[in-house]
């Protein structure tokens, strides 16, 4: 069914307790979270907003541009952070701005009532015009995939928001209900994989946690994204990150029973499609939008749902390039060893 919009209900966001929550795309993690293991890069610049309903932190990387290009993380609930340092590989070329989303990290903020989807398409159309992201090039990971999905949407049908030139669109969330729930099962199937179960019993046995709490804290973190990964000691390169499950489940409880395949086939924007072939988020979710969309399709083949971690050259070089390039969709399939 198409995305029409219900009336969005709301409440102050919180940082969950440890364990999975049913409807999330994101693991739900301890407060206490670990360090990086080296200080993240500062930024250009930062501030807040002062057009949106909330103040929304937002920041730039890269020299000053007059095309910057807009980031979208992953959540919905989560913040930028956990994108660095590797997105900044394309800030040697291009000024990139980051913004943490309603309830999240540096914007916790909610408003009243429960967040739902159309605040964050509202709030990235204002975040757009504050922060002058013209012409508009847009580029969401995961949850953020969906929002730029759902933003275009939006603005195909409203003039008043500023239509994307084109999207680079890696790992997006299931973009129906049915393989939303097919992502929760395979994920919850990986939980209980003989190599993670192995991972947990080796750290139990392990007295890191008296030795060592922050290093205790670290592997927990990498424990409860290791199902993300084609191969899950990868986990140990993510930065780690807190989601805010309430706004998280408020915001996939807004959507409903979706479904924006039909949606995206009225569309007429270039897209650029990126999928690890081990996401435990079905490719045929981000293969049926490719095609609804006329855009290409790159499925990398030894990453899971975290290719700037898992294969930072192979998605990065791809995105360059495609960015280099005149804006149009050819239609194509790739796929990158």
């Amino acid at each position: 069914m198409s995305l029409v919009g219900e009336n969005p209900t709301q409440s102050n966001g919180n940082l969950s307790d440890p364990g999975q929550s049913a409807g999330t795309l994101l693991p739900v993690i301890p407060a206490s979270l670990p360090m990086p293991y080296e200080p993240l890069p500062k930024p250009r610049s930062h501030g807040t907003t002062r057009t949106t309903t909330v103040p929304l932190y937002w920041c730039r990387y890269g020299r000053e541009s007059e095309s910057p290009i807009l980031v979208l993380h992953g959540g919905p609930g989560a913040h930028h952070d956990y994108l660095l340092p590797q997105f900044l590989r394309l800030a040697q070329h291009h000024e990139l701005v980051f913004h943490d989303q309603r309830g999240g990290g540096r914007s916790r903020e909610t408003g009243p009532g429960e967040v739902g989807w159309q605040h964050h398409v509202q709030d990235l159309s204002r975040v757009i015009e504050e922060l002058a992201i013209r012409p508009l090039t847009l580029i969401g990971y995961s949850w953020g995939a969906l929002l730029a999905l759902l933003y275009t949407i939006e603005a195909h049908r409203h003039a008043g928001h500023a239509l994307p030139q084109r999207l680079v669109l890696v790992d997006p969330a299931p973009l129906s209900r049915g393989w939303r729930e097919a992502f929760e099962d395979e994920f919850a199937r990986r939980q209980r994989s003989e190599a993670i179960r192995e991972m947990r019993e080796d750290l139990a046995a392990s007295g890191l946690r008296e030795r060592d709490p922050d290093a205790w804290r670290q592997r927990q973190f990498e424990l409860g994204v290791a199902p993300y990964f084609a191969n899950p000691a990868a986990a140990a390169g993510l930065t780690p990150f807190r989601v805010t499950a309430r706004v998280q489940q408020s915001t996939w409880q807004s959507l409903g029973d979706y479904d924006v395949i039909a949606d995206l086939a009225t569309l007429h924007v270039p897209a650029f499609f990126i999928h690890g072939r081990h996401d435990p988020i079905p490719l045929e979710s981000t293969e049926r939008a490719a095609g609804a969309m006329r855009a290409r399709l790159l499925v990398l083949e030894a990453s899971g749902h975290v290719p700037y971690v898992e294969q930072p050259d192979a998605l990065f070089s791809a995105i360059e390039q495609y960015l280099a390039e005149p804006s149009q969709n050819a239609g194509e399939r790739d796929a990158h060893p």
